[in-house]
């Protein structure tokens, strides 16, 4: 048998087993073929679009569906993709809300948090992009089912304060405040307490002001409460613009750049 049938076989006994995911080690052992030959072999499958790899020595199988995409969705093997780097990680920023309903835009990427830098990965036309947070195993998850089995996802909570602390990556704080305002349904004004103790005041104040622009007051009640305790001092909106306009007094945030909200 040769060496390209032997590794078609292995890869379409992982899917008839329901994975969907191998390591260029597990499919050497399986196979018992030199280090040389399992390369061949797969890099024969990559050119017929049958796996693809986001990460040297990581591989995920193409079911026929997804041929043309290049690769099944990322929910299907992120999880296994973390667990191969020895990271801990939550789908963040436009991909959790997208999950939570909040789909303003469907994101062009793949959006995950994690414990250290990462460079963005490819798969097809998928790219997965990478933020960093030393947070990423503190801040609130929810396990959500995958067609594959789970994948950590940040909790609505967590969701709405990084959609602040990494405005870049939220499309920037217009796009954040609008997909703010769909999130809002799903927010827990006492949980968003709980992550404000977790994450730097001055993301607590814009988080607060953008929920009030959006006309969630009722949503940041309870946040503001609790921001008064704290005597914080007054922070721009969007750091390293201009000064702007008096200072908010309920968030003692200074609205220095003018957002535009679709609602």
């Amino acid at each position: 048998m040769s060496s390209r049938s032997a590794t078609a076989l292995f890869v379409e006994r992982l899917q008839s087993a329901g994975r969907y995911t191998f390591t260029r080690v597990e499919a050497e052992s399986q196979m018992q073929r030199s280090f040389i030959a399992t390369q061949t072999a797969l890099r024969r499958l990559k050119q017929q679009c049958r796996v693809v790899s986001p990460r040297r020595g990581f591989y995920v199988t193409v079911p026929p569906e997804y041929r043309a995409a290049g690769s099944p969705p990322a929910s299907w093997f992120i999880d296994d993709l973390m667990r191969y780097l020895g990271q801990p990680y939550y789908v963040g920023l436009l991909s959790a809300a997208a999950i939570h309903g909040a789909a303003h835009q469907q994101p062009m990427v793949f959006q995950v948090v994690t414990s250290r830098p990462t460079r963005e990965m490819r798969a097809g036309k998928l790219a997965i992009r990478f933020s960093m947070s030393g947070l990423v195993e503190t801040l609130p998850v929810i396990e959500q089912q995958t067609e594959t089995g789970t994948m950590r996802v940040a909790a609505p909570e967590t969701c709405a304060f990084d959609l602040v602390r990494y405005p870049e990556a939220s499309g920037h704080l217009s796009n954040a405040s609008t997909v703010l305002a769909e999130l809002a349904e799903r927010l827990d004004a006492r949980k968003l307490v709980d992550v404000a103790r977790l994450v730097r005041l001055p993301d607590v104040q814009r988080l607060g002001y953008l929920l009030d622009v959006v006309g969630q007051r009722a949503v940041a009640a309870p946040l503001a409460e609790w921001l008064a305790t704290k005597q914080p001092r007054a922070v721009l909106l969007q750091p390293g613009e201009g000064a702007g306009a008096e200072v908010d007094a309920r968030w003692h945030v200074v609205p220095n750049v003018e957002l535009e909200v679709e609602v």
